[in-house]
């Protein structure tokens, strides 16, 4: 039962991260604002409720198999996410949108020779 109560917590946890992480992308001033609540947010409500379900998948199932499948598919997210986003907003900094207000540091100017 206690084992339950936890992996029922952890999930709720990420849902409240993922609800979280939908509100600041539609609160956020500008495209890097709100590409960092995107993904910041989601990676880290997919890794709670991944988390849930591998207690229950391991405690409650009693599956080795439903486990590692959740691991990889938790382990896929949180290293592809940052990537993907990152790879996003390089390609919206070359397409020209830029910030509203300055950028304290601005590498990306520098890998576009600007």
């Amino acid at each position: 039962m206690l084992i339950r109560i936890i992996a029922d917590l952890l999930i709720a946890i990420g849902l409240v991260f993922a609800l979280a992480g939908t509100k600041g992308t539609l609160k956020m001033p500008d495209t890097y604002s709100r590409m960092q609540a995107s993904t910041c947010i989601s990676t880290m409500g997919i890794l709670c409720a991944g988390l849930g379900a591998l207690v229950y998948a391991v405690f409650t199932m009693h599956s080795a198999s439903a486990a590692i499948k959740i691991g990889v598919i938790v382990l896929m997210v949180f290293v592809t996410n940052p990537v993907g986003s990152h790879a996003i907003i390089k390609g919206a900094y070359r397409a020209g949108f830029r910030p509203e207000k300055r950028m304290e540091v601005d590498e990306f100017r520098r890998d576009f020779d600007e």
